[in-house]
C-alpha cells in the first residue's frame, strides 16, 4: 500500500459537491495521483467502492492523511471514522447543511428528523476527531445549486420550462444566497490545509442574498424568459398540498407546506467567518442552462 503525506480520499463522487471535486483538486494544485473518489456503485471506472455501512471491507491502494466527505454527513459512524484513521487520515472535511439550523422547530416531523440526522453525524465526527487528534471541519452550506443536477434550483427551473410560469407563496420575500457546488468544492480545498480553520464550523452561503421571488426571477432571466410569477395564497398552497398529498400519499414526506410557508421566511447566514479563515468567496447567483 503506498503511502505519503498528499494522499487524500473523496467520500461521495457523485454528491453535487463531490462531483465537482475533481477541477477543484486539480486547480489546487494537489497531486493528481494520491487522489482517490469513492461512490456506493462505480463511477465509469473513475472512483472506489466504499459501503459506508461496512467500512472494513474498504480495502485501497494507498493511505490518505486527508478526507474529504461529500456524501451526507448522516453516514458518519464511529466504525467509518475508525478505518479512515486506520487509513492514515490526520484531517477531515466533512459537509453538513445550514438546514440543521433552519428546520429544527419545522411543524414536519420528516425535516425534523433530517435536523436530529446532522446534528448526530455532526457530533459523532467533532467527538471522534477530538479525541483521536484529528483536526476536522464541517462545512454548512444553504441552498446548493449545479446548473441541471440539482433539486433546488433546477427544479425550479424545470417547473418554468414545464409550465411557463411559476407560482409563489404569497411575496415570497424571504431571503436566499444560492450557492454554486463548484464554490463549494473551492471552499473544501481552501479549509483543507487552512490551519485557522481547523477544529471549526463554518455556514457557507452564497454571494448573492435575494429574496426567493428574485431568486425565482433570476432563473426565468437565465432560460431567455420573462418572468411570469404567481402569488398564490396560503389557503391555496395548504388545499393543494393536501390534495396533493392524497393523489400521491408517497410524495408527502417530500412535499409539505412547510416548504411554502419558508419562501416567506429569512434563510440568511453570515459566511465572513469563512472568508477570513479561508479565502472563501462564493460568486453571485447567475446561473447558465443549457438550452
Amino acid at each position: 500500500m503506498v503511502a505519503d503525506n498528499r494522499g487524500l480520499l473523496v467520500i461521495g463522487a457523485r454528491s453535487l459537491v463531490g462531483r465537482r471535486m475533481a477541477e477543484a483538486i486539480k486547480s489546487a494544485g494537489w497531486p493528481q495521483d494520491s487522489v482517490r473518489y469513492t461512490a456506493r456503485e462505480p463511477l465509469a471506472g473513475q472512483s472506489l467502492i466504499l459501503d459506508t455501512t461496512r467500512p472494513q471491507d474498504f480495502q485501497p491502494d494507498r493511505n490518505f492523511v486527508a478526507v474529504i466527505m461529500c456524501a451526507p454527513i448522516w453516514l458518519i459512524s464511529e466504525a467509518l471514522l475508525e478505518r479512515l484513521t486506520e487509513l492514515g487520515m490526520k484531517r477531515i472535511i466533512a459537509f453538513s447543511s445550514t438546514s440543521r439550523l433552519t428546520k429544527a422547530t419545522s411543524a414536519e416531523p420528516a425535516e425534523r428528523e433530517v435536523v436530529a440526522r446532522l446534528a448526530e453525524g455532526e457530533a459523532i465526527l467533532t467527538a471522534f476527531c477530538e479525541a483521536r487528534g484529528v483536526a476536522w471541519t464541517i462545512l454548512r452550506p444553504t441552498l446548493i445549486y449545479d446548473e441541471g443536477e440539482d433539486a433546488n434550483v433546477s427544479r425550479i427551473a424545470g417547473t418554468i420550462r414545464k409550465l411557463g410560469f411559476f407560482p409563489v407563496c404569497g411575496l415570497a420575500s424571504g431571503l436566499r444566497q444560492p450557492v454554486h457546488a463548484r464554490d463549494l468544492a473551492t471552499a473544501a480545498m481552501q479549509a483543507l490545509t487552512a490551519k485557522p480553520a481547523y477544529n471549526m464550523a463554518y455556514n457557507l452561503s452564497g454571494g448573492e442574498d435575494l429574496t426567493y421571488a428574485d431568486m425565482v426571477r433570476r432563473i426565468f432571466e437565465a432560460l431567455g424568459k420573462a418572468p411570469v410569477i404567481i402569488a398564490l395564497p396560503v389557503w391555496m398552497w395548504r388545499l393543494g398540498f393536501f390534495a396533493l398529498n392524497l393523489i400521491r400519499p408517497k410524495k408527502a414526506l417530500k412535499r409539505n407546506i412547510s416548504m411554502a410557508l419558508r419562501m416567506n421566511v429569512d434563510l440568511w447566514f453570515d459566511h465572513s467567518a469563512a472568508t477570513k479563515a479561508f479565502g472563501y468567496a462564493p460568486r453571485a447567483f447567475r446561473p447558465v442552462f443549457q438550452t
